[in-house]
């Protein structure tokens, strides 16, 4: 890349990212601009000059403020013009400063397997800080069986072994993105604003709600939200009939509560698939649908998710 390239480059990493950088240029546009605990985050990388998505690769990590640092996975876009990561901020992340590393490598040419990179290689870094903004969340009060508040001996063997089960599934996804297009609503029914509530049940402060609730009545047909393949299709203590997809490089979707499922683990879908019925199964004050986003160890907010404009990128 020639001097006055990198130069330029350079000035991009000054700008806001909000800003729109000339079509040619190399640069990091984030989307939605503004982020915020919980957001969902497309991440885009513009082609450097004089490169291709075939002769340059990308690699980046997301570190915040709190010291957890969730790596970023790049595909190539759609538009063949750049690449794209779709991460996110855990619903109960810190607000403040975090830094996004991103890096560019191109060649002139591949090395051999082990070799260090020729001279005509380039590492560009596009390092920055991206000032996480606080969300107001609601608190809520809730009453449910005391079991699912205090689970007796019985309970207890069950929950362990399937909170090991959900850390072994969601340790592991595919190895390039199953999605495509838009992600769209599970269910025709209306949702709440209910994600990121801080919940209370029977008075004693349970947690943060990491999902979108739909006002399902039993028996409404739920729908993956975009192709994937199913890696958990059985009852748990409190999701009740639960069904898991798999939307590849970390990305997961979660119904929950269900009445009926229509999948089985290893069913590839495809958006708009049913995977089974509405219900009032596990931790619940009545049928509805609990649909939850989750991108590596961050839970997202589904409603941010829906209204995203993925046509681009794949």
């Amino acid at each position: 890349m020639r001097l006055q390239s990198i130069a330029l480059f350079l000035t991009l990493l000054l700008a806001p990212i909000g800003m729109t950088a000339p079509a040619q240029t190399p640069g990091v546009t984030l989307t939605p601009a503004i982020v915020e605990v919980g957001s969902p985050e497309l991440i885009r990388v513009r082609v450097p000059l004089g490169a291709t998505l075939n002769d340059a690769t990308v690699d980046g990590e997301w570190l915040d403020g709190a010291g957890l640092n969730q790596k970023l996975q790049f595909f190539r876009g759609r538009d063949g013009q750049a690449w794209y990561a779709l991460a996110g901020v855990d619903v109960k992340a810190a607000a403040g400063p975090s830094t996004l590393r991103i890096t560019i490598h191109t060649a002139t040419g591949a090395a051999p397997a082990g070799d260090p990179p020729s001279a005509g290689d380039q590492l560009i870094d596009l390092s920055r800080t991206v000032q996480i903004l606080p969300a107001q969340y609601r608190t809520s009060a809730l009453t449910v069986a005391p079991n699912f508040v205090e689970p007796g001996p019985d309970e207890l063997p069950r929950i362990k072994a399937e909170v090991e089960l959900k850390t072994k599934l969601f340790a592991t996804s595919a190895a390039q993105p199953l999605w495509s297009g838009d992600f769209r609503a599970p269910v025709h029914a209306p949702p709440t604003d209910s994600f990121g509530t801080r919940r209370t049940f029977n008075g004693e402060l349970a947690s943060v709600h990491e999902g979108m609730d739909f006002r399902a009545a039993t028996g409404t047909p739920v729908r993956a939200g975009n192709s994937g393949v199913v890696v958990l299709a059985q009852p748990l203590y409190y999701e009740g009939n639960c069904v898991v997809i798999d939307h590849g490089l970390g990305l997961f979707t979660i119904s929950m509560h269900l009445s009926r499922i229509d999948v089985h683990e290893g069913d590839r879908v495809i958006a708009g698939q049913r995977i089974g019925l509405s219900g009032a199964t596990g931790r619940v004050t009545g049928p509805h649908l609990h649909w939850a986003v989750r991108w590596q160890n961050a839970y997202l907010d589904p409603a941010k998710l829906l209204r995203m404009d993925l046509s681009t990128a794949r």
